[in-house]
């Protein structure tokens, strides 16, 4: 199987990165900011932000982005980390890269000592919602700036 890994963002995959965006379906476009947005999030909030390319053997395939504190989450849910921004180029979508995707931020997680992962996410259409709930994600039945807030109880390594 095809291996997928989270790179750091560099001048080699930058515009590659950026690009991905062009990819999506309009609805997705109004799920997921443009990845360039999202780089400059990271850039002003590089003491929170873990930004990421979702590589495939290498090529870059996505762009993933957590957020390594968040102070919007319960106390008695910290430590915690929020996937702040996850994205597939089109043409990689449902064919289980994003569960990988989840499997390495999980195992990112349990190495760091992390209690809990949130998300979010728009409720339009079922995607991306099923995804996350069949991953193993919970609804809050709580709503961010008209996203459902989703929250995973990060399992013990083991």
């Amino acid at each position: 199987m095809p291996k997928i890994t989270l790179e750091p963002i560099t001048e080699e995959n930058f515009n590659a990165i950026i690009k991905m965006s062009d990819t999506l379906d309009d609805y997705q476009k109004k799920c997921v900011a443009p990845n360039v947005i999202s780089l400059a999030q990271a850039y002003v909030n590089y003491d929170r932000a873990w930004p990421r390319a979702i590589c495939l053997d290498q090529k870059p395939i996505g762009f993933v982005m957590l957020a390594l504190h968040d102070d919007d989450i319960p106390d008695q849910d910290q430590p915690a980390y929020y996937l702040w921004r996850f994205m597939m180029t089109r043409e990689y979508q449902h064919q289980g890269f994003g569960r990988q995707v989840l499997d390495l931020l999980v195992e990112k997680c349990q190495e760091e000592g992390v209690k809990t992962f949130y998300t979010s996410c728009e409720m339009e259409k079922d995607e991306p919602y099923r995804f996350y709930m069949n991953y193993g994600f919970e609804d809050t039945h709580k709503m961010d700036d008209g996203e459902e807030i989703l929250r995973m109880v990060i399992p013990k390594k083991g």
